[in-house]
């Protein structure tokens, strides 16, 4: 997870937002609750440009491929549905982006990601 914002708006409300967050991959793909890798890029006001209120929000995924269509749509569907109202953001101040890489592009715990021994599915 990549989470970009103004840091005036998300500084104080990182942990808020990282639990909204998780909880929308835990209920939308099952990930464990220990699975939380999230990188917070708050940003000076003048470093965001966006046309949109001072609260607004990027989100990027960053995953392995295998998930199918209806898994992303859930978990898109997940964070309008719970993750905005859990914010109080409007739908027009978050936005996500779902970005997948073949598992042999990764490089995990000393081995490419094709070969790492997983405890939960990708392939929802």
């Amino acid at each position: 997870m990549k989470i970009y914002g103004r840091r005036s708006a998300w500084a104080d409300r990182r942990g808020e937002v990282s639990d909204a967050v998780h909880a929308a991959l835990v209920d939308a793909w099952s990930l464990p609750q220990d699975k939380r890798f999230h990188r917070f890029l708050l940003l000076d006001d003048e470093d965001l440009v966006a046309p949109r209120s001072a609260a607004y929000l990027f989100v990027e995924v960053v995953c392995f491929t295998g998930r199918s269509p209806q898994a992303v749509r859930e978990l898109v569907a997940a964070f309008f549905d719970s993750v905005a109202p859990a914010l109080g953001l409007d739908a027009d101040d978050l936005e996500l982006v779902i970005l997948e890489s073949p598992p042999t592009h990764w490089g995990i715990r000393g081995v490419a990601g094709d070969e790492l021994a997983l405890d939960y599915r990708v392939d929802v």
